[in-house]
């Protein structure tokens, strides 16, 4: 009966020992087969992160040089909610935006700025407010604008365009930036040699037989 009992529980320990070695060689299989980072992937939809390799944001100019009024007002009517332009228009949840640009940051009469706003420095110009509208709570930590900011220049820069225009005198707007101008010569000049090498090479006399 001993005997019997030991067989059995020999076999049985064998068999857990055998499942438990099976088991870890498959996990140790399907581990590397399974990737870093498990989880569903969701179409048109980018993890953090991946879209970083752009190129660099040129200064707010570069776009301003381009800008359309009229796709800024577009733009505007995400600001709609909270903000008016209109000439005496009334503030609402923020102020009157009428003629801002060029103005003291908190200028307009009888609205409640918090601190964190009035006490950046200078004014509104093109640089000022494009940060503004990219990320207010980075521009003024402790802003109570619960505006997320928009990523895209251009739409920073038609906003502003349009802004700029809600004013009874708009400022001039701002130079192309050097770096734009100098680009144009050197893009054309480019484009001339493309141009010219073919011609070249067709009139190169051929080589003479000897």
């Amino acid at each position: 009966m001993d005997n019997r009992f030991n067989t059995i529980a020999g076999w049985a320990l064998a068999g857990g020992i055998a499942a438990l070695g099976l088991s870890i060689l498959t996990g140790e299989y399907f581990k590397a087969e399974r990737p870093e980072k498990m989880g569903y992937v969701v179409e048109g939809v980018e993890e953090e992160g991946a879209a970083g390799g752009g190129e660099a944001e040129k200064p707010i100019e570069f776009y301003l040089a381009s800008a359309d009024p009229a796709k800024g007002a577009d733009v505007f009517k995400k600001c709609a909610a909270c903000h008016n332009a209109d000439k005496g228009g009334a503030n609402a949840l923020g102020p009157n935006l009428w003629g801002a640009l060029g103005k003291p940051h908190g200028h307009v009469p009888g609205f409640a700025y918090t601190d964190a706003l009035k006490s950046v420095p200078g004014v509104w110009d093109w640089k000022s407010m494009s940060d503004w509208l990219h990320n207010p709570k980075k521009y003024a930590p402790g802003t109570k604008m619960t505006f997320a900011g928009l990523s895209k220049p251009e739409d920073r820069a038609n906003l502003i365009a349009y802004l700029n225009q809600q004013s009874d005198s708009p400022l001039p707007m701002p130079a192309v930036p050097a770096e734009a101008t100098a680009a144009a010569p050197a893009e054309g000049e480019a484009a001339a040699a493309a141009a010219a090498a073919p011609a070249s090479n067709e009139a190169a006399p051929a080589p003479a037989k000897h």
